[in-house]
């Protein structure tokens, strides 16, 4: 199925881009977040119309992105969670509590955002993650995992 795409979508391409995809990821995941419309002469025109607009939209959402990874770069933040006395923990340490532990010290992070590739840590310790704020932007920061009191 071809498409429009009506954002910059990671591997497949930039706003206002015409690309051929699989029918149901068109159907099940990139039409229904309104990340792209059907390849129609309609939707070419109305995209046309709107396309200042859409890429003015793009331009603030870049700017807000990396407004954020400028306050979250090098940020620390420690998430607490029982332990054995070997230093395993009970349970894991998911992306969620990381985006949790950021939004208690005020930044707005989604879970989604918080990329883990070695997966939810198991151990306490001091650990590196990268933040996907943005298909362009990105942040480091460090979480400390202690034992819980």
């Amino acid at each position: 199925m071809e498409i429009i795409l009506m954002e910059k979508v990671v591997n497949l391409g930039n706003l206002g881009d015409v690309v051929k995809v699989k029918d149901g990821y068109a159907r099940n995941f990139l039409i229904p977040q309104g990340k792209a419309k059907r390849a129609s002469k309609a939707n070419l025109a109305v995209f046309a119309e709107k396309k200042a607009e859409l890429e003015k939209v793009a331009a603030e959402r870049l700017a807000a992105a990396q407004s954020r990874a400028e306050k979250l770069e090098g940020y620390e933040v420690t998430v607490a969670q029982k332990a054995g006395v070997d230093g395993r923990l009970f349970g894991s340490v998911t992306n969620a509590d990381i985006a949790e532990a950021l939004k208690a010290q005020g930044f707005d992070v989604a879970k989604g955002e918080v990329r883990m590739p070695e997966g939810p840590f198991k151990m306490v310790g001091e650990y590196e993650l990268t933040l996907d704020l943005h298909s362009d932007v990105q942040a480091q920061i460090k979480v400390h995992v202690v034992a819980e009191a």
